[in-house]
């Protein structure tokens, strides 16, 4: 068994005000910690792993490829399937926290690439 504290990791900044944090992980998934700042924006992107969510604090709107959004509040889940491409923005003037679960795991991306 594995625990792992997100006050011993070190977040990573994937764009500006967007910090992710990699927690516990086995090898058909892994936990990630994300805190979004007001203002902030998660590029579109798509990845192949199947990613599931669940929010904390904020409100956080995904922009679909298709141009739908879907507003995510507090105490909410969302399933985003693999290679469907997504955004997320932080519209709200509180910082966004919440964690997502990636299967296959997935290690913290940098979308300034």
């Amino acid at each position: 068994m594995e625990r792992v504290s997100l006050a011993d990791r070190d977040p990573t900044e994937a764009v500006d005000g967007v910090d992710l944090a990699v927690l516990a992980g086995g090898d058909e998934m892994n936990v990630q910690h994300f805190e979004i700042e007001p203002g902030a924006t998660v590029p579109a992107h798509s990845h192949p792993h199947e990613q599931t969510g669940f929010l904390v604090e904020g409100t956080l709107t995904f922009v679909l490829d298709d141009g739908e959004e879907i507003v995510v509040e507090p105490d909410d889940s969302y399933a985003i399937p693999g290679g469907e491409t997504h955004a997320a923005e932080n519209r709200g003037d509180e910082t966004v926290r919440g964690v997502d679960v990636f299967s296959p795991p997935r290690e913290n991306p940098d979308w300034r690439d």
